[in-house]
């Protein structure tokens, strides 16, 4: 009897063994496949779309993607590492920004840049949860993009380029270069309407008679420099948007044969032989939402996010252009620029 005794507890002891050994397999195998889903789940980087209205080749645009990207790179982000950007241009096609929209709200980024108004507008149509940094936004409260500076309100924060005073500030400049200037042609797109309303406002304050010269695509560019020199205008105003800024080396071309003294929204317009420019630094707007987008990604929503405005401000002129259409920049003009091109 004690014989089997012993033989049936050892048996059993085997039993236990064996199932010990098994169980201690299966909590090994699952700690493994948890630790591998904890590992994928880790090694998820964020990702942030980048909706742009222009071309990748532009230079304003590379100009702001690498702003941007040295503010990641200055918080500490690097791209492809530790955070994914998704670039979507619409090449000069604003009908496309619906679609883009649309496409990164598919893509489930994490984050949306956006540049300029069209293009936030655009984003905010398409989605309601995901958070939206704007950039060089013109007057976001008046758009309906934000309740307010102060408290955005919505799943929108981000930066503006209060254009309403920079766009009297333009013609000001024009107007010291020109003394006795009363006429002014400005060339926009009806499209980005916004900006000529508010330049058709400072031109009121100033005693300045506007001349306004509608284009919807490259082809009316020449027919509404002709309608300036032939109506005598003294001076043109750039209203930047899609259009103008992708076809900005163009414009320039027939501003200086038209011999048409001429301020522009950005300095890029300047770079390439244009004769002035008066904005905010766009690439420091640029570099300044990755801030906003590293806030955003770490827990903060965009409509406690308080709507920021530039601190930094270019005024640049370019002296070989004003040389070539006979224009003398008055000293006390010249020793405001930021940048003087000779």
């Amino acid at each position: 009897m004690k014989t089997g005794i012993r033989q049936e507890a050892t048996g059993n002891s085997k039993k236990v063994k064996v199932i010990g050994i098994a169980g201690f397999a299966v909590c090994v195998l699952l700690f493994a496949l948890y630790g591998s889903a904890y590992a994928q789940q880790a090694m998820k980087i964020p990702t942030v779309g980048f909706l742009l209205e222009g071309f990748p080749s532009s230079v304003s645009d590379s100009t702001r993607i690498e702003a941007f990207r040295k503010g990641l790179r200055e918080i500490g982000y690097t791209e492809g590492k530790d955070i994914s950007i998704e670039y979507r241009f619409a090449e000069g096609k604003r009908g496309r920004l619906t679609d883009l929209a649309a496409e990164l709200v598919r893509l489930k980024v994490d984050v949306i840049v956006t540049y300029g108004t069209v293009g936030t507008l655009a984003v905010k149509r398409a989605t309601k949860t995901i958070p939206i940094v704007m950039t060089s936004s013109s007057d976001p409260v008046a758009r309906g993009l934000v309740a307010s500076l102060a408290r955005p309100g919505g799943n929108i924060t981000g930066l503006s380029s209060v254009s309403p005073e920079l766009t009297g500030k333009r013609l000001e400049l024009l107007k010291e270069v020109i003394p006795k200037l009363t006429r002014v042609a400005v060339l926009w797109d009806p499209s980005a309407d916004e900006n000529f309303k508010d330049t058709m406002v400072a031109a009121r304050a100033l005693n300045v008679q506007i001349q306004s010269l509608e284009a919807r695509s490259p082809k009316d560019f020449e027919t509404a420099f002709k309608a300036a020199t032939d109506k005598r205008a003294q001076g043109l105003i750039m209203v930047q948007s899609a259009l103008t800024t992708t076809h900005a080396t163009r414009i320039v071309e027939l501003a200086i044969q038209s011999r048409l003294p001429t301020i522009f929204a950005q300095g890029v317009f300047v770079e390439s032989g244009g004769l002035m420019s008066y904005s905010p630094n766009h690439a420091d707007l640029a570099r300044r939402a990755a801030v906003y987008v590293d806030k955003i990604l770490k827990g903060a929503k965009p409509a406690d996010l308080p709507v920021e405005q530039p601190t930094k401000f270019e005024f640049i002129i370019n002296l070989k252009t004003a040389k070539q259409i006979g224009l003398t920049i008055p000293p006390n003009v010249l020793a405001r620029a930021d940048k003087v091109i000779k």
